[in-house]
């Protein structure tokens, strides 16, 4: 059987790795986009869609808000509703600690182009008169909002599709390998494709195909606990979240224009890169529950009527890989998000395409480098007197 060629072969169909295939079309390279199951099925399709850019270690911010232009022009670019909404997003807190680091975080952002305000006293009363009395601060973000995860990765792989890419569906990778000048890929059905660039970004799976270029990442899985509640009246613009040190506490929300809300936050539940599979435990819908009434409490009579999980990918530092291979060259690398990958997607996209179409960016992406890992465990080794 003769090998599929392109120039560029994306391995994975979540939210990067179709707007890279995305970005790459619109620059007019040949890309192949490989998908075991389908496009925005695993993380990308099951977690909150929230469009937040505060919050992110500053070293995101730029790409944050690269992908934030994204999300703003998406029904243009791909011709379908994905129910973005620039409703704002807010960020409150419960403790005084948080009120410092909420004026801190605004007043730093504000050079990263992330303008902010921040709420307290009556200012925020006026403006959110439905939250509990044991919010101290709000800080807004005006322009951000949120989108429907089950449908922008599988619009921006149409996209994508329409302008030229190949998107291959229910093709399992099972052996990458770096030949010659390009890669060699081969499918669980034998078929071989061959690239002169290759673009991993298989979320909580990334693990397994960075190990056979010799840079294995500690990556471990997570199902995020989300749940719906029955349709209410519209009135909660803004998405919303607390931020707080404590793991209980941390919690956020929005309104869908059909009056349900969408919940999650509080711990993770048991998640499997083996099964593909993750749950939400009882327990924690209850306690998540709890957490929503402190937050807002005339949310207390609402009923939650489903609730998912999904597999997601963390590494220990909350911070990705985005960038080129330490070790390969034309291999590049877009996973790990820890639970914060949606909104950012696009961005990463945009310039994982932009690297790989003219070898650089003007973002910076040292911090995001898969090399860190290796230098981490050359450096315990060291320590341990082990050569």
């Amino acid at each position: 059987m003769k090998p599929v060629e392109s120039d560029v072969l994306i391995i994975g169909g979540g939210i990067v790795g179709t707007t890279t295939a995305f970005f790459l079309r619109r620059r007019g390279v040949s890309v192949r986009l490989l998908e075991r199951g389908l496009t925005g099925q695993q993380a990308s399709g099951v977690n909150f869609g929230g469009i937040r850019r505060q919050g992110r270690a500053l070293e995101q911010l730029p790409l944050s808000n690269r992908a934030l232009e994204t999300w703003r022009h998406a029904a243009e670019w791909l011709g379908e509703d994905i129910e973005f909404l620039p409703s704002g997003h807010t960020r409150v807190c419960y403790h005084e600690q948080d009120v410092d680091n909420f004026l801190r975080y605004a007043r730093d952002a504000r050079a990263c182009g992330l303008d902010l305000d921040v709420l307290q006293g009556r200012a925020m009363v006026e403006r959110f008169p439905f939250l509990g009395r044991e919010v101290l601060a709000a800080s807004v973000s005006p322009l951000d909002g949120h989108a429907n995860p089950r449908l922008a990765a599988p619009a921006f792989g149409r996209a994508a599709a329409r302008l030229g890419a190949d998107v291959r569906e229910n093709v399992e990778v099972v052996r990458v390998e770096h030949e010659g000048a390009g890669f060699r890929v081969e499918d669980n059905n034998g078929v071989v494709y061959r690239s002169a660039q290759l673009v991993i970004c298989t979320g909580a799976w990334a693990n397994r195909l960075s190990t056979q270029f010799g840079e294995p990442v500690p990556l471990e899985t997570r199902g995020p606990q989300m749940a719906v509640t029955e349709p209410v009246p519209y009135v909660f613009g803004s998405s919303m979240g607390v931020f707080t040190s404590i793991k209980q506490e941390s919690v956020y929300f929005r309104q869908v224009k059909r009056g349900n809300l969408i919940l999650g936050g509080g711990p993770s539940g048991p998640s499997s890169i083996e099964t593909c599979r993750a749950s939400v435990l009882p327990i924690n819908t209850v306690r998540q529950m709890a957490q929503f009434r402190r937050l807002v409490p005339s949310l207390a009579p609402l009923h939650v009527i489903r609730t998912w999980s999904g597999v997601e990918g963390y590494l220990p530092d909350a911070e990705p890989v985005i960038g080129p291979s330490g070790k390969v060259s034309g291999l590049f690398y877009g996973f790990g998000f820890s639970g914060a990958g949606f909104q950012i997607g696009p961005g990463v996209g945009e310039t994982l395409a932009e690297l790989v179409a003219t070898g650089s960016t003007a973002i910076a992406l040292g911090k995001f480098s898969i090399g860190r890992f290796g230098e981490r465990t050359n450096a315990a080794k060291e320590e341990a007197g082990v050569k």
